[in-house]
């Protein structure tokens, strides 16, 4: 039974390696200036009133630190924070029970919130504006209506994708905040703090080469991290410079520009097939044997960010910029060869 004993133990490590990378508080989260200065200015006002804050919707890329985010707000605020999603929530009595088990001055987290359905929708509407749970008992003739009083809570929301959110729930919140993608320095700084708490000494450059391949995303930046803190070790090296971190990332097929092999793809398939574009949707879908949804949660927005394709009426068009990209990346692996 040696293995599954050891197969525990890593996924543990993992896990706390995960919790540690976390920021704990406004003072180790490094960028959002705005939505911290905002969320700040909201707690203080709160407390000095002796009230819960007001909701908060969440909206941005994932990735961008919107779990950890409502996590702080809630150690600042000195609460116990209870955390589901959209999807989990299927039955009205789902989220009837997780309500009506809040404690005063609770933060309920639901992310993925452009998910949830409409049922349960109806039953937050109360909930968020009168602290109120109304449910149907029973069906038929025999059915009664019956009211809750519900505590003080405040519902923070979190979501990729703002623009599916019914417009009657977005309006309950009391702010609606947007985590934008951060600054390459401000990366940095980030991939500085892991480093260290993931003991792995890395350079100036070596930290610039990471930064330029994570997409602007933290969680992106710790992942890459990671994968290089593993060549590193496995070369039984003592720092992470910008010749190994090019060379980590290579492996990986990531390039410069923090492109992985199905990004190129879908720029290789708009410039070769298509020729540059315009291309709809749901033909580049097909082209890709990809869902519509996935490339426009997860290949577009970091596309689109770095002027790689622009989106027309017409349809998806690649740009220069992508095929001097391209041209680059495919010179690179050919002088490899």
């Amino acid at each position: 039974m040696p293995q599954p004993q050891n197969s525990l133990g890593a996924l543990r490590e993992e896990f706390f390696t995960e919790a540690a990378l976390r920021p704990a508080s406004f003072e180790e989260y490094i960028g959002q200036e705005t939505v911290k200065q905002n969320v700040q200015l909201m707690i203080r006002a709160a407390q000095k009133r002796n009230e819960p804050i007001d909701h908060l919707l969440l909206y941005g890329q994932a990735g961008l630190g919107k779990t950890t985010l409502a996590t702080i707000i809630a150690r600042s605020l000195g609460a116990r924070l209870k955390i589901t999603s959209g999807p989990v929530l299927e039955r009205i009595g789902d989220m009837a029970a997780i309500l009506s088990s809040l404690e005063a001055g609770d933060v309920l987290f639901i992310d993925e919130a452009h998910r949830i359905n409409a049922a349960i929708e109806e039953i937050l509407y109360p909930a968020m504006e009168t602290r109120q749970l109304h449910l149907v008992i029973g069906k038929g003739p025999s059915a009664r209506a019956m009211t809750l009083d519900l505590e003080p809570f405040t519902l923070i929301a979190a979501t990729t994708r703002v623009n599916l959110l019914s417009s009657p729930l977005r309006s309950r919140f009391g702010a609606v905040l947007k985590l934008d993608y951060y600054r390459r320095t401000d990366i940095e700084k980030i991939i500085q703090r892991s480093a260290a708490i993931l003991d792995v000494d890395v350079t100036q450059k070596g930290r610039a080469v990471i930064a330029a391949a994570s997409r602007f995303t933290p969680r992106t930046a710790n992942r890459l991290l990671k994968r290089v803190r593993d060549v590193c070790s496995v070369e039984n090296q003592n720092t992470v410079d910008e010749s190994l971190a090019r060379r980590a990332l290579a492996m990986f097929s990531i390039d410069e520009a923090g492109l992985e092999e199905y990004d190129r793809r879908l720029l290789e398939v708009l410039v070769e097939k298509f020729g540059g574009g315009p291309v709809g949707l749901s033909t580049l879908a097909a082209a890709l044997d990809e869902d519509k949804g996935t490339i426009e949660d997860v290949y577009e927005p970091y596309l689109i960010r770095m002027g790689f394709i622009t989106r027309t009426p017409q349809g998806r068009k690649a740009t220069e910029r992508a095929r001097k990209h391209l041209e680059h990346t495919n010179k690179g692996a050919g002088n490899k060869k």
